[in-house]
């Protein structure tokens, strides 16, 4: 992800999400040295994803895929570059958030061998109050 790439990063973020990221918050993330990557097909910018990583923990922080290309296993490629990235950055396990209302996620990370580690209350903003998230994991070595 470079900065050139923010505007089509935010139309996903806006379109996926009812609370999204600012983006001064992606540019922080750019700006401190998260991994930040863009999945591109066909010269549009179709996914994103930003991790963290730090003392042998990575946390992958956002990924998300524009509503049109969903299903066609862009998230699924995007999360397994984000896996070999987090390891081969010195991580031992990817931790994540996910709302349990996100069912094609959840499967996503089952199918990639990630366990629910946790749950955080009340950790997402909704329409109607605070959703909360489930914590997941998966080893890396």
């Amino acid at each position: 992800m470079a900065t050139e790439d923010l505007m089509a990063v935010m139309e996903i973020e806006r379109l996926c999400y009812a609370h999204p990221w600012t983006a001064g918050i992606m540019r922080d993330c750019m700006r401190v040295g998260y991994s930040c990557w863009v999945y591109e097909r066909e010269a549009v910018i179709q996914a994103y994803a930003i991790l963290s990583v730090a003392a042998g923990e990575a946390h992958l922080l956002n990924l998300c895929v524009r509503p049109e290309a969903r299903g066609q296993g862009v998230g699924r490629r995007l999360l397994q570059h984000v896996i070999v990235s987090a390891a081969r950055l010195g991580a031992d396990t990817l931790f994540l958030e996910v709302r349990p209302s996100n069912a094609s996620a959840l499967a996503l990370y089952e199918k990639l061998d990630f366990s629910e580690v946790g749950l955080r209350k009340a950790y997402y903003p909704g329409h109607k109050g605070r959703e909360d998230a489930i914590v997941m994991a998966r080893p890396l070595n």
